[in-house]
């Protein structure tokens, strides 16, 4: 049986797709509400900035990319020198919006018998203000106190040692096949694949165990094979 369970944040135990989308809807709203250029700015604009920004900035902060991406969106109605209003807008309504996935909460509360549970995350989303405020006895974030992103090895050698127990007596859980499989496998941890929308299993691929929703968990996880000691 693992000793500790380590989470992902985004799109594991957090919904983040409709919160981003209301908070890119309520930045397009104040656009035009400021300016009638904004008029001609859509949606899908200020969801393609992400895409075009990240590419160049895929090891920043995620709010360093959120706000380059936010800036491009603005640059598109002459906001360009609002961004730190825009920023706010965006930020608030996305935590606000940010929940757990209704597995998320029952999942946490059974595995808690019997596992350290802890939270590891590249994102900004922070365990209390999204709903899960007192769910772990540790949390990581990429970028504090100088922790580089997933797949880092450093990244995975912090949770290991906020964990207090060897590698291999660790399970990531996420939905990253590179970040939450490949990564922490890499680094002697176990890893659990959560693919909630069913997915083919990318070639080579070979995580400790599948599921498609967090329910499964706890089954996934006594039925591990015993570690090699």
């Amino acid at each position: 049986m693992p000793a500790a369970v380590v989470f992902d944040a985004d799109e594991t135990l957090l919904d983040l797709r409709p919160a981003v989308t209301g908070a890119l809807v309520a930045v397009l709203e104040e656009m035009r509400r400021r300016t009638p250029a904004a008029a001609a700015v859509s949606l899908a604009d200020l969801e393609s900035d992400w895409g075009t920004v990240f590419g160049g900035l895929s090891s920043a902060p995620v709010q360093e990319v959120r706000r380059a991406a936010l800036a491009r969106s603005l640059a598109r109605a002459g906001l360009d020198d609002e961004l730190d209003d825009f920023a706010g807008i965006f930020f608030d309504r996305r935590f606000a919006l940010t929940r757990p996935f209704p597995d998320a909460l029952p999942a946490l509360a059974a595995l808690r018998r019997r596992h350290l549970l802890g939270f590891a995350t590249n994102g900004n989303s922070r365990a209390e203000r999204c709903g899960l405020a007192g769910e772990f006895a540790f949390e990581l974030y990429a970028h504090e106190n100088g922790l580089p992103k997933k797949p880092a090895p450093e990244f995975y050698a912090a949770v290991v040692a906020a964990a207090g127990v060897p590698p291999e007596r660790i399970v990531y859980v996420g939905d990253s096949p590179e970040h939450d499989v490949v990564g922490p496998q890499r680094a002697g941890l176990r890893a659990v694949w959560l693919n909630r929308p069913g997915l083919p299993r990318p070639t080579g691929l070979a995580p400790d165990a599948e599921v498609s929703s967090l329910g499964e968990l706890p089954d996934a996880l006594a039925a591990l094979e015993p570690t090699k000691t």
